[in-house]
């Protein structure tokens, strides 16, 4: 990658993907549709969002319309944890593919997204943020699910 800002980017996703897997592998197909409690998400919701996001971000980022329909990443059901994990493996090599074609030069540069004009910079940040504090609700909601089956 030409520019360190990128690598480190790619580097930060490549993080979120292992934490997930690591998180999820191992969960039952009932423990992905669990859901804590009411107006609360599943693991497979959660993990369908996150992919969701993270697609729209990078689309965004490259100037790219987005194909992502977000009222259906919380239809998410009876999908095994193999599948959400083989999305999120291909979300991540899209972000290996599509983050070369940016340069610094790009991330000040406006994009437009559901809420208005945003930078290139900005969508791409708010994008990992918003990815890892989904980690985090995925992390409680695997302990919640540990925990009640012991």
């Amino acid at each position: 990658m030409k520019d360190q800002f990128f690598a480190d980017y790619l580097e930060r996703l490549e993080d979120l993907q292992h934490r997930l897997h690591k998180e999820v592998r191992d969960l039952p197909a009932e423990a992905m549709d669990w859901s804590p409690g009411p107006k609360m998400n599943s693991v497979a919701v959660l993990l369908a969002h996150i992919i969701g996001l993270l697609h729209e971000g990078i689309d965004i980022a490259l100037d790219d319309p987005p194909g992502r329909v977000r009222e259906q990443e919380f239809q998410t059901r009876g999908v095994l944890s193999v599948e959400m994990l083989r999305r999120l493996d291909a979300v991540i090599d899209y972000a290996r593919v599509a983050l070369p074609r940016l340069g610094l030069e790009d991330l000040d540069k406006e994009r437009k997204d559901e809420d208005g004009t945003v930078t290139c910079g900005w969508i791409l940040l708010h994008a990992l943020e918003h990815a890892y504090m989904h980690l985090g609700h995925v992390q409680l909601t695997c302990q919640m699910w540990r925990q009640g089956e012991k």
